[in-house]
Order: C-alpha cells, then sequence, then structure tokens
C-alpha cells in the first residue's frame, strides 16, 4: 500500500528531523552526521566553483557539464548521510563502510589503469578514513 503524505507534513518532518542534535546520537551515527557535511561542501564546491576544487588538487580545469553532475549526487548522499545519522540505522551504517571503503579501491584501480592522475586516490583515503571511523565506533557499541 502506498501512502501519501502531504508535502507540508514531509518538510516538517524533515525540518524536524534535521534538528537532531549530534549530542544524542551514538559514535557511529555522528561519524555518519559529520561526514555527509563534509560531502555536502564537497557538492557544493563541485557544483558551483568546481575548477576551485580541481586546480587546488592540480587537476585540469573543465568545463564539462559532468563535474556539476557529480557534485549535485555528491550532495544528495551528503543529506542521506546527515537525515539517515540519527536514526542510528546499523545496516544503513554497515552498508555506507561498504560503500566509502569501495571508493578507495575505485579511485586506485581508475590511477592504476591511467584514467586519473594519482592525486584522486586522496579523496579515497578521506573516504576510507570515514569508513574506519564508522567501523571503529560500531565495534564498540
Amino acid at each position: 500500500m502506498i501512502y501519501h503524505v502531504p508535502p507540508t507534513k514531509l518538510l516538517l518532518y524533515s525540518l524536524n528531523h534535521f534538528s537532531a542534535k549530534p549530542a544524542t546520537m551514538t559514535p557511529a551515527s555522528k561519524s555518519l552526521y559529520y561526514f555527509g557535511f563534509y560531502l555536502l561542501g564537497i557538492g557544493i564546491t563541485l557544483t558551483v566553483f568546481p575548477n576551485i576544487l580541481l586546480s587546488l588538487f592540480q587537476f585540469p580545469e573543465t568545463n564539462e557539464v559532468w563535474i556539476h553532475v557529480l557534485g549535485a549526487v555528491v550532495f544528495g548522499v551528503g543529506m542521506l548521510y546527515i537525515f539517515m545519522a540519527p536514526t542510528n540505522h546499523a545496516l544503513f551504517f554497515i552498508l555506507t563502510i561498504y560503500v566509502r571503503a569501495s571508493i578507495l579501491v575505485w579511485f586506485t584501480i581508475f590511477v592504476v589503469i591511467g584514467l586519473a592522475p594519482v592525486q584522486l586516490i586522496l579523496f579515497g583515503v578521506v573516504d576510507a578514513a570515514g569508513a574506519a571511523w564508522t567501523y571503529t565506533a560500531l565495534r564498540k557499541q
């Protein structure tokens, strides 16, 4: 059965959910919550000013739309992390660990086969570090 939720109720629920304080969350949920803000920052930068980030890491500048598309996707994933973190949903946390760890693997493959410069691995390391943070926090719970 599909339930219809009026947009105003959905917005109010979202705003209330978003206001969850990190102090009331578990260490694992905090790791995801704060990582979500990192993703928001990267997403906004890639969407609005991609060449600033690209030149900072010595990537070639681009006028292609795809870097903006990537920024929008990264921003969306950041929102997902921020909204899901206060729920303390263990399965979601575990899935993000696998996904974030796999980013380092994929970025390394891209570098090894010559599709990307070595600096791309730095972004994969940040994702893997975030995954390790969440993993460690979950193990302590």
